[in-house]
């Protein structure tokens, strides 16, 4: 009896141990392969790789035509804003009423994509001025640059102040202010650095 006693026992210490080498099998299979809503994905990448090369094909393709410069140039001096009446200073449902701020409308807004649009200057880019602000950026925000170059004998495009020059607003002959100051010797006023953050809504 005895011996059968054992052998039963051991039976039953083996599928004591079958049972938990299959739990913590289990166990690490599913923390291994646990999926959230918030776990990256080949598609949000995809998509987050998408987002930002159209952000920087806008960028590229406003630089080149000129709108680009025309909307850092769209500045109102004495009340300090991008936009007409200065209160907000800058944009919060759209881009600015020219061609860069219709790009930007026609690319992203009409397809629920908000975007910021933020402009650094100074020597080092240590300065930031934004332009359009619809929000704080989700975690999956994508972020495009470019470098605009601004001389300083360039007009302003805001309506109104269109023979101000930026040389004049730096040395006094024009009223107001513009946003940069003069960061660069010789003709050149400043490189600026326009920053599109965007993201999905």
């Amino acid at each position: 009896m005895s011996g059968t006693e054992d052998r039963a026992q051991a039976h039953t210490l083996e599928a004591f141990a079958a049972a938990i080498l299959i739990v913590v099998g289990l166990t690490f299979a599913l923390q291994a392969t646990a999926v959230t809503p918030l776990s990256a994905s080949t598609s949000n990448q995809h998509l987050e790789n998408q987002q930002r090369a159209v952000a920087t094909d806008l960028l590229e393709t406003s630089a080149a035509n000129g709108d680009l410069e025309d909307a850092l140039l769209r500045w109102d001096p004495e009340n300090e804003s991008f936009t007409a009446d200065g209160n907000p200073d800058h944009f919060a449902r759209g881009g600015p009423p020219n061609g860069f701020g219709e790009a930007l409308d026609r690319t992203f807004g009409e397809r629920r994509i908000a975007f910021n649009v933020r402009v650094a200057h100074g020597e080092r880019n240590e300065e930031v001025t934004t332009m359009v602000n619809m929000g704080s950026p989700s975690d999956n925000a994508v972020t495009a640059t470019r470098t605009v170059v601004l001389t300083d004998d360039a007009n302003l495009t805001m309506p109104g102040y269109e023979n101000a020059t930026l040389a004049g607003l730096s040395d006094g002959s024009d009223p107001g202010e513009f946003y940069a100051v003069d960061a660069a010797d010789g003709a050149i006023y400043d490189r600026m650095e326009v920053r599109i953050v965007v993201w999905q809504l």
